[in-house]
């Protein structure tokens, strides 16, 4: 319980996301937790000691954000020499756009550069300082080659062993919080079930995957889907591929499938956003999936093995109209 004797801020001006649609309200908070403006009245006789003017703007929960490959000039993938300054300086930043936690995502890399980076960005609790790591998100390199987007065709891999592959690969999963893999691939139903045997959760993308073997990642434990609409094969009414997993009647009723999505208006129509919403709201998650150019001007810089170059709103390869990101 908050102590009686810590001051109390009375937020006024603001927006309140409540159920969600956002109503004009007060916000009364001491020591760091809401509380009930009418207790505070009536049972401490009390008002707030000090008023803010939140300038109309939304109050709500902090934003998680678990796909963002870097920014302001960070590059998870690739700055290997400096790693936990650069979590560091992105998880400050960060603050700034009402994310208070995030996993870092690493794009599909060597098996050196994995050994350099993974064991090296540690879980942390949010606070004054930045914003909370959740854990890694290891995207790739047992990706699809047809769907690989931006990721380095040269590096992407497949299962030859199962699971061995992956842990040679990355070295470690301590503090992964996220694997993304293409389930069309040989053994990735015995390396999904490893990996949520874990506690890591497996999400399926950068696939050409059909329902069925999106369907059978499923049952094997995958539970999230990667950016849906961008680095997969399109929906079609003889197979919706895995867009269908949002529809899908094979899914177990204890099991439930989230999926990402960028709504940028860029990576994804704002038509195509809202049927994904109108199908399964409850799925849901927004992510950014945001580059090293994320605060920075518009120009060329590094994700990963790959150059991409700033267009305005767009974030291309350099020299190509291949979207990475934003």
């Amino acid at each position: 319980m908050p102590s009686q004797h810590e001051p109390v801020y009375q937020f006024t001006n603001c927006r309140l996301l409540r159920n969600h649609q956002l109503i004009a309200d007060d916000l009364w908070v001491r020591a760091g937790k809401i509380i009930n403006p009418e207790k505070l009245f009536f049972d401490e006789k009390a008002a707030a000691d000090k008023q803010i003017d939140c300038g109309g703007v939304i109050i709500s929960p902090g934003l998680i954000d678990v796909q963002i490959n870097g920014a302001f000039g960070v590059d998870f993938s690739s700055d290997v020499t400096d790693v936990e300054k650069g979590v560091e300086k992105v998880a400050k930043g960060l603050l700034e756009h009402g994310v208070t936690s995030f996993c870092p995502t690493l794009v599909t890399c060597s098996q050196q550069t994995y050994s350099q980076i993974v064991p090296r960005i540690k879980k942390s609790n949010g606070g004054k300082g930045g914003a909370g790591i959740l854990g890694l998100h290891l995207e790739g390199p047992f990706i699809s080659q047809e769907k690989k987007g931006a990721h380095n065709e040269a590096l992407i891999r497949e299962f030859t062993n199962g699971f061995p592959d992956l842990m040679q690969m990355y070295g470690t999963l301590d503090n992964t919080a996220i694997v993304t893999l293409a389930p069309e691939l040989d053994r990735s139903e015995e390396v999904i079930k490893e990996l949520v045997s874990r506690g890591i959760i497996v999400s399926v993308g950068h696939s050409m995957s059909n329902l069925i073997q999106g369907e059978k990642a499923v049952h094997s434990g995958a539970s999230f889907i990667t950016h849906l609409f961008n680095a997969m094969l399109p929906f079609h009414h003889r197979d919706p591929h895995l867009i269908g997993l949002l529809t899908s009647k094979m899914i177990p009723s204890d099991r439930k499938v989230f999926y990402g999505l960028i709504a940028d208006g860029i990576h994804t129509h704002p038509a195509a956003l809202r049927i994904a919403h109108r199908v399964d709201p409850k799925g849901l998650v927004l992510v950014t999936d945001a580059i090293p150019a994320m605060g920075l001007l518009a120009g060329k810089h590094n994700i990963g093995s790959q150059m991409v170059e700033i267009k305005g709103k767009r974030a291309v390869i350099a020299g190509t109209n291949t979207l990475c990101g934003r």
